[in-house]
């Protein structure tokens, strides 16, 4: 049935300044409108995002800050307008909640390209109010944000789909690369890394997993079915694999040199970059003129891809491999991400956590 009602308060762990430590606020969410929906957080994934978010790496932090874009939770209440949930429906919600509807990038699908998108955490809505994300008991979301979880997913294991998962899956399916037999790099085995070995592997590619030291090989090989493994420093092994690859899916977080994973690429290969990085990267240009290959990039992925990249993982099995830990642990985890000290992305059981301990209102 649905309603609009009036403003709710909410507790959720905000960074409060560029430290990121995260601690308890209380807040307001929005009026859930005719086309919103109330969602109960149950899990919400931590992405690396966060910290940058957290801590103003990008220079565009505002604080108070609630964080957390991988949000699963179950439908609580919607507007009278909506009809495409109801309570008790199992739904996800990633980084964007709104845009602007009119722009070729909205009315081609690929809304997270807007130049008015609105984040759902580090933003403001269009009433006004700040966004908050899922480090939260509660968001409300329109619902064209948001999507429903497959009945095969865990709910713990859908939440990194929603950012993870699908940032690997969008550039496979605009850039044509999803055709079985396929050679395909996956460089960094981190939180979206481990992703795209396992999505990669489920479109029947072969996966060569590239990293800076040999220290993960027995994980990448033996537990996430990469085919081969390809130390960046071994330039033996570099060499013997040059013009080898299709694609290569670069997730590294932080400043590297691309020319080594450009020598990797065959005639038209593509080097997409997903990590988030606040330095200029560079390159020669005969690296892409003498195989004509192609630098790029892609940021996570649409809500009609997002609705596809869980029904390939529902029909695949393929599951993301997760760490849950409670809220009262959680700059205990960014700490650990920021280290790269986990296998391979941490979830938050919101629900299953005393959020409200020592809470202190935003508006104080």
């Amino acid at each position: 049935m649905g309603s609009e009602a009036a403003e709710r308060t909410v507790v959720g762990w905000a960074a409060r300044d560029a430290g990121g430590h995260l601690s308890p606020y209380t807040y307001t969410l929005r009026k859930t409108g005719p086309e919103d929906v109330m969602v109960k957080v149950l899990y919400c994934g931590v992405c690396h995002t966060d910290i940058h978010q957290a801590k103003n790496h990008l220079g565009m932090s505002n604080y108070p800050m609630v964080p957390g874009h991988e949000v699963v939770g179950e439908v609580e209440e919607v507007g009278a307008e909506v009809t495409k949930y109801r309570a008790g429906d199992v739904v996800g919600v990633g980084l964007v909640v709104g845009c602007c509807r009119q722009c070729h990038p909205c009315k081609s699908s690929n809304e997270q390209y807007c130049n008015k998108k609105i984040w759902s955490y580090n933003d403001v809505y269009t009433d006004g109010k700040t966004t908050h994300g899922g480090f939260s008991s509660a968001m409300v979301v329109d619902q064209k944000f948001v999507v429903k979880i497959p009945a095969g997913l865990a709910p713990e294991q859908a939440a990194p789909l929603l950012c993870a998962g699908v940032t690997v899956y969008s550039p496979l399916k605009r850039f044509g690369l999803t055709s079985p037999g396929l050679r395909a790099g996956i460089l960094g085995l981190g939180g979206v890394g481990h992703m795209g070995v396992k999505i990669a592997k489920a479109m029947g590619h072969h996966v060569t997993v590239i990293s800076s030291s040999d220290r993960k090989r027995g994980e990448a090989m033996d537990h996430l079915g990469a085919d081969a493994y390809l130390v960046s420093s071994d330039a033996g092994a570099m060499a013997a694999a040059a013009d080898t690859l299709d694609y290569v899916i670069d997730t590294v977080p932080v400043h590297h040199p691309l020319e080594p994973y450009l020598a990797l690429l065959k005639l038209d290969g593509k080097l997409v970059i997903m990590g988030v990085i606040g330095q200029p990267l560079s390159f020669v240009a005969p690296m892409v003129m003498l195989g004509r290959k192609s630098i790029t990039g892609s940021f996570v992925g649409s809500v009609e891809e997002t609705e596809e990249v869980l029904a390939f993982c529902e029909a695949k099995g393929v599951t993301s491999q997760i760490e849950v830990v409670k809220m009262g642990h959680v700059n205990e985890a960014l700490e650990r991400l920021e280290r790269n000290d986990v296998r391979y992305r941490f979830v938050v059981d919101v629900a299953g956590s005393n959020l409200d301990d020592g809470a202190l209102s935003l508006e104080e």
